[in-house]
Parts: structure tokens; sequence; C-alpha cells
């Protein structure tokens, strides 16, 4: 049992107190400067989320109400939409993309994780110019090789096939998953396959159960950004497709035609261009906290 303290304090000794005083931050409230900084951020929300509310605005407008500006919809009504989604081809084309989409997005994401794993991991000549040489590939405009492919398409029967939708677009999505995976497979330790190999797994066994795993965040954000490049992607779906069983969304919905020739059937196109968008926007939702880990991983090193 300790013994009690037992200090004199004579007068006009200083007292200090064991513990440090705490300072009370932010006790005047918030300062001016996270006050702009709130602002700007409002800004920047509201200039970003206005053209998709304006979208959603005008599809709940019909007759005389779509020429007017007014930020709500007079007599706001689901009419588009009911015509919409009773039109058989824009159901078609929504299927169409989906299975374009997913189908790109799963094959860019296997044979991405391969070559993005070797160029991380393997050493070999030249490495670095070969990934420049696959970036650059992403750059190039597409339109340039729109008709060489619509020709060479025609001569091997694959116009108005999804194979002939699904390699073109693979063309330009494929550079930008090796290069993201390819990042992220860099900045996962060696150590962690080294010690697999030891323990009997084979270079496959490690690469799926421990390096894919540890890479979830980049797979994640590579398989999205893969994924909204082919539901989004209009000009090979134009180029490569005239049936309306094969061609895709955005085709679909350039395809629209009103009652008369010189009416543009605003609501309906608007109408589309929402169901379009809202599974994006929900798989971004649920997956925001793996694409923000993806797109700041490797930014700070502890």
């Amino acid at each position: 049992m300790s013994a009690p303290d037992t200090t004199v304090l004579r007068p006009g000794t200083a007292v200090q107190d064991r513990a440090p005083a705490r300072t009370v931050e932010g006790r005047g409230g918030p300062s001016i400067g996270r006050i702009l900084l709130f602002l700007a951020l409002a800004v920047v929300v509201v200039f970003c989320l206005f053209p998709f509310y304006w979208m959603v605005n005008i599809s709940l407008k019909t007759g005389a109400d779509l020429n007017s500006a007014d930020l709500l919809p007079p007599s706001p009504g689901l009419g588009n939409y009911d015509e919409v989604l009773s039109n058989a081809d824009f159901v078609k084309a929504i299927r169409n993309s989906a299975i374009v989409s997913i189908s790109v997005t799963a094959i860019s994401l296997v044979v991405g994780s391969f070559a993005g794993y070797a160029l991380a991991r393997l050493y070999f000549p030249r490495k670095f110019l070969l990934l420049a040489v696959i970036l650059s590939i992403s750059t190039f405009p597409p339109i340039a090789i729109a008709a060489p492919v619509f020709d060479l398409w025609s001569d091997l029967g694959l116009y108005n096939t999804y194979v002939g939708l699904i390699l073109p677009t693979l063309t330009f999505t494929l550079p930008l998953t090796i290069y993201t995976l390819a990042s992220f497979f860099r900045e996962i330790p060696k150590d962690l396959t080294e010690a697999a190999l030891v323990d009997g797994a084979t270079p496959f066994q490690a690469f799926r159960k421990i390096i894919v795993p540890l890479a979830a965040p980049g797979v994640v954000t590579a398989g999205l950004l893969t994924f909204i490049f082919a539901w989004n992607e209009f000009l090979f779906a134009l180029t490569l497709s005239s049936d309306p069983d094969i061609q895709t969304a955005p085709v679909a919905i350039n395809n629209f035609s009103a009652v008369t020739q010189f009416e543009q059937p605003l609501g309906q196109i608007t109408a589309a261009s929402v169901i379009i968008t809202v599974p994006l926007v929900i798989l971004v939702l649920v997956f925001q906290r793996r694409i923000v880990a993806g797109l700041t991983a490797g930014a700070v090193k502890g």
C-alpha cells in the first residue's frame, strides 16, 4: 500500500497541475475558412448534380410543359416512362447493353489481372515500354478505326453480333484495366507471395487466394470504370449494328422517333436516359467505399 502524499505547500508556492491543461478547439464555432470550404463543396455538388436533376425534371413533363424552363414540372407525370418501358426495342436494348457490358467487364478483369500482375512482378527487357504502348492504345481515337473495323467485321461475319460489339470495346477497356491493376499489384508486398509458396501453394493459388483479395479495391475500381465505359459506348454500337435485336441502349435512344417528322421526342429521350443512368448511380453508391479506397490507394505510404 502506497504511503499518502504528505507534501506541505508553503505560502506563495506555485501549484502546478499534474495533468497538462487541455485546450478546447473550436469553442468559438467554425472558422471562416471552414465555412468557405463547405460553401465551395456545396457549389461543386450542385454544379455536378444539376444536369441529372434537369434531365429528371424534363422526363416528368409532357406536352407544352416540355418547352417551359421551370425548376419544378408544373404537372409531373410518368407518361414518358410508360411509353419508353412499353417500347419492346428499348427493353431489348437494355438487355443487350447488360450482356455487352458484363462480358466486357468480366473479360477485362480476368485478362487485365493476369497481365497487370505480370507487369508488376516479372522483370523483362523494355517492360515500361510495353506498358506505355498499352496505355497509348487507350488514347487512340475510336472514330479513326470505326470504318476499317466495319469493313473487317462485314467480311468476317461479325456484323450485328455480340462478339462484334464486345471485341472493339475490349480494345479500349483492357489498357485502362491493366494499368490500374498493375499499380495495385505493385503495392502488395512480395513477402506475402513468397510465404504462400513456402507453405506449399502454387503460384496460381497464391495469386487467386492472396493477391486478388488484397487488391479488391483496385479490382472493384477497374471493373466499375470498365462497366461504365462499356455501358455508355455509342460509336461502335452504332457503326457495327443495325438490327434492333443487337443494338444497345444508347443507340436505341438515338433511334427514338416522334409522331411527326419535325418533332423531337424530348420527354422520351430524357426518360430513357434516366433509366439507363440509374443502374450506374446504384453501382457507385453500393461500391463507393471500395472506389474511394481504390482511387486513393498508394497515395499515402506509412
